[in-house]
């Protein structure tokens, strides 16, 4: 992209190397998966000798990964300061618990009616807001960091409130009211609210002491220029040190049916650029900031797929079609989430957006 705009004139060089070309890192771990469910017979014994609650240690240890260095980022601190825009909190809470589950419910729907376990993925995926990567895009795309940690923080307390009952009545409620059939979706309330709470509390608790404790002995700028950055990447390793073993596992059932993959994409794929544009869409409407515009775009377009295959796992187990259907997400979210935010910053160039909100000093 040529651009007389300094802020936007590197985009993709503000990546690291990890993350600039993780589409290809994920490919590469499915490949290696699917060969080491190959070459190692008895892998899933071997996994299932320890378990965290109904989740080997090695998968358990590969999701704490995913979670722990996202959550030790967030200034919590400075939250308090930082809700004076009501109209981007409203907007994001409308568009990541109202909006968000109930199209990916209608995409799961729509597009897989005949394939229960993947269709449950799906909607168990539209239920994890995304705490994660969104701090990557949202910096890429110029968008608002305080913002951004201020959403991140509220996405991580409603998902543990929230979650399992955003869970049944989408799993089981709202089909009921719709009558469409649900008998072949089986879980538990108490499974999901339990996998939540081991998979994001536990970390969310740990994150917060970690920058709690290491800003008071060290100083914010050390804990945010030496010791972020050094647990950053630990969160990627994690994801393709869970894909590489989800895969190990799942390797018979992908082989053998390729297209499930591609149905799994399909929605997904619609999903994000859906629900990015009627953020975006919105918030120009809302009379928000380009910075504070994009931040709310990409934290409702994005999910928390660490959650959802943490969920998925520990509800109906790591060979689950719900599983796989977590694990295809982030293979399909990386590239699309980077493309938009050069439509990001088209839009903002395109409609002459203001760097602050109306109304705002």
């Amino acid at each position: 992209m040529s651009t007389s705009d300094p802020v936007e004139s590197a985009v993709v060089g503000r990546l690291s190397t990890l993350d600039r070309f993780l589409p290809l890192w994920i490919a590469l771990a499915m490949a290696a998966g699917l060969l080491l469910g190959r070459l190692v017979p008895g892998l899933d014994t071997a996994l299932g000798a320890v378990k965290v609650d109904e989740t080997s240690l090695p998968i358990a240890i590969g999701l704490f990964a995913m979670m722990y260095p996202v959550l030790a980022r967030v200034k919590y601190e400075d939250i308090g300061h930082l809700t004076g825009d009501r109209r981007m909190l409203w907007l994001s809470l409308i568009l990541n618990w109202l909006i968000g589950p109930a199209l990916m419910f209608a995409l799961a729907w729509i597009f897989l009616p005949d394939e229960p376990a993947f269709r449950t993925g799906l909607i168990v995926i539209g239920l994890a807001r995304c705490i994660a990567m969104v701090l990557i895009w949202n910096d890429l795309a110029c968008g608002d960091r305080e913002a951004g940690a201020l959403l991140v923080a509220i996405n991580s307390v409603f998902q543990i409130l929230a979650y399992a009952l955003l869970g049944t009545f989408y799993l089981a409620i709202l089909p009921g009211w719709l009558g469409l059939d649900t008998q072949d979706v089986q879980f538990s309330t108490w499974e999901i609210t339990k996998a939540v709470l081991i998979f994001l509390g536990i970390p969310l608790v740990a994150g917060y002491l970690t920058r709690r404790i290491g800003v008071a002995r060290r100083g914010e700028r050390w804990y945010d220029d030496v010791f972020s950055p050094k647990i950053a990447p630990i969160a990627l390793y994690g994801l393709l040190f869970t894909i590489v073993i989800l895969f190990a596992l799942q390797g018979n059932a992908i082989t053998s049916e390729p297209l499930s993959v591609v149905r799994i994409a399909v929605p997904l794929l619609a999903y994000f650029i859906i629900m990015w544009f009627t953020s975006m869409v919105l918030a120009k409407l809302a009379g928000l900031s380009y910075p504070r515009a994009a931040t709310v775009a990409f934290t409702a377009a994005g999910n928390n797929f660490e959650l959802a295959i943490a969920v998925s796992i520990g509800v109906w187990g790591i060979t689950s079609g719900e599983a796989l259907t977590g694990v295809v997400g982030p293979l399909i979210e990386v590239p699309a989430l980077v493309a938009l935010v050069y439509v990001s910053l088209w839009l903002r160039r395109r409609w002459r957006w203001p760097s602050t909100s109306k109304g705002s000093a």
